[in-house]
């Protein structure tokens, strides 16, 4: 054997010839991830079942029904739906919570961009992202209660200073007028941290070079602010809203602990207003209508708003 000679490998040790194939010539089968892809989400798909699709479906079969909790439910069809077009507190619940969406989400909305834009602009500090978030991290109860307790008519911290300044004390929960006002006060001070967070967050994905290119240019913050940081913050814009708007849908625990849906229903919302034919007057049937109504209405309200915000795109390239 010649010194030039090629020694080829003995066949069990050679690698995989181009192609995909073994030495031998045949062709390797690609490896099948779906079953080890359905074993990691099985504790998933499994909580999602028991806690979100079976109720779902056993609230809309108690929708049809007429159903106290304490006998068996008897089916009545759309009876529920029906008596629901009637009535006027369902009505007047539903437009109460409208109003309270607004004053929430335009106010959290427009306090986490300005927080945002500061953190962005002038400070990224940790210790300022820590304390913006610590109103979001307690109990929407203890805040409810905490608020209570300060805004008080006769104990009232808040109103002692106002009553020295010469103001007067103002009963902000037993207001008609004030009471929702309040409420979303007091939520926008627990959740606007969150949201300037999220915002933050976004903004950080922003070139840095675009504004460098718009302050040599000689634009000022305010037209940076609305040309760069706005139209390319739309998508995390979108998720903020979204999630505001079925959060502030969703408002119970801070009204249950203050106000209890008054003063003369100012703040009845739709979420204490179905709490309450369910488990007070125990129209457990009626109720779950009234949800099932709340879950196309969220869904309706949520699709315009993503479609009109175009979520789905984004600017950046």
């Amino acid at each position: 054997m010649g010194a030039d000679t090629a020694v080829a490998p003995p066949p069990e040790i050679a690698g995989p010839a181009p192609g995909g194939t073994t030495g031998s010539g045949k062709r390797r089968r690609p490896r099948d991830d779906r079953k080890a892809a359905w074993l990691f989400l099985a504790p998933a798909l499994v909580g999602f079942a028991l806690f979100y699709a079976y109720p779902t479906i056993k609230g809309v079969y108690y929708s049809l029904t007429d159903y106290n909790l304490l006998s068996p439910p008897t089916f009545t069809g759309a009876d529920n739906y029906h008596q629901l077009i009637g009535d006027d507190q369902f009505w007047n619940a539903l437009k109460v919570t409208g109003y309270y969406v607004v004053l929430n989400i335009g106010s959290q909305t427009l306090l986490g961009l300005g927080l945002a834009t500061l953190m962005h602009r002038l400070t990224r500090s940790v210790a300022l992202r820590a304390m913006l978030l610590v109103p979001w991290l307690v109990p929407n109860v203890t805040v409810g209660l905490l608020w209570m307790w300060m805004l008080d008519a006769n104990l009232g911290f808040v109103n002692h200073i106002l009553d020295a300044l010469g103001f007067g004390t103002t009963g902000f929960f037993t207001s008609p007028d004030l009471a929702m006002p309040t409420i979303a006060a007091v939520n926008t001070w627990a959740y606007t941290g969150y949201t300037a967070l999220l915002l933050y967050a976004g903004m950080l994905q922003v070139p840095k070079h675009l504004y460098e290119s718009a302050s040599l240019d000689g634009a000022g913050e305010w037209r940076m602010f609305t040309r760069i940081t706005l139209p390319l913050l739309r998508p995390v814009l979108a998720l903020v809203l979204v999630v505001s708007l079925i959060g502030s849908f969703q408002i119970f625990d801070t009204i249950a602990v203050t106000t209890k849906g008054g003063p003369v229903s100012a703040t009845r919302v739709i979420y204490f207003y179905i709490y309450e034919q369910a488990f007070t007057n125990f129209h457990m049937g009626y109720a779950s209508a009234v949800a099932v109504v709340l879950a196309i209405v969220l869904g309706v309200l949520t699709a315009v708003q993503m479609r009109l915000l175009r979520a789905s795109r984004s600017d950046l390239a």
